[in-house]
């Protein structure tokens, strides 16, 4: 291993797929897992923003007082560039999910540095905020990835609970148990803002589970917020 490599870059030598595991980066990489202070959930949306369910998302965060992190497509924002600037003007963060939503194991060094950077440029031109994360499709890094957040100054972050929102079977319960079984203070959850790359329709029961989920932490006294109110994420 060369000198100032991390381990989180060479699981994604040998390995990428281990980035992906839970169990293993919460272990070992709790950085990349999304591990912050104890007493805060980081609660974050990925593959949006879209117009037929984004906003509905919104309405249940402002109703709580919630701010989330939005781990942006590039390609959705271009769709709807107003929609961008509506998540940041309600306070919430724009973060980085790449161009398309394609595995980078599918890619070379030149198209993952060009789906990132690209997805980037307009995160920052729509929005005016300079994104701060970056989480890959799929969960997935790998090396050139990992260089190119190094080159944009991008942070990579993946979650330490998911409530697997985007399959067919998935139910409000379902979410609810799923992303329950694994949090706890100092975690990051994953769920998504849309359906564009999942089950037809999963986004609704997304917003049926998540006032039960807001409601789940609040019993238990950990506040709820954007990833840039995790402070205590390891770098």
């Amino acid at each position: 291993m060369r000198r100032g490599t991390s381990a989180v870059e060479l699981a994604a030598t040998l390995a990428p797929p281990l980035t992906a595991i839970m169990p293993l980066r919460r272990a070992f990489m709790p950085g990349l897992a999304g591990v912050g202070r104890a007493g805060h959930v980081a609660l974050t949306f990925d593959d949006g923003p879209d117009r037929r369910s984004t906003p509905s998302i919104l309405r249940i965060l402002d109703e709580y007082g919630v701010r989330a992190t939005f781990f942006l497509l590039g390609s959705m924002l271009d769709a709807d560039p107003q929609l961008g600037r509506e998540l940041v003007d309600k306070g919430h963060e724009v973060a980085v999910h790449g161009w398309h939503h394609r595995c980078l194991l599918r890619r070379g060094p030149v198209a993952t540095d060009h789906d990132i950077a690209r997805a980037r440029r307009l995160v920052a031109a729509v929005t005016g905020r300079d994104p701060r994360w970056y989480r890959p499709p799929y969960g997935v890094f790998t090396l050139a990835a990992l260089r190119t957040c190094r080159r944009l100054s991008l942070t990579p972050v993946l979650w330490t609970a998911w409530g697997r929102d985007w399959e067919a079977g998935a139910t409000p319960d379902s979410i609810v148990r799923t992303v329950t079984r694994r949090l706890s203070g100092g975690g990051t959850v994953l769920l998504h803002d849309t359906d564009i790359t999942s089950a037809p329709g999963s986004w609704r029961r997304t917003a049926d589970a998540l006032p039960v989920l807001l409601d789940w932490a609040r019993q238990r006294g950990l506040s709820v917020g954007p990833l840039a109110e995790h402070p205590a994420v390891p770098r």
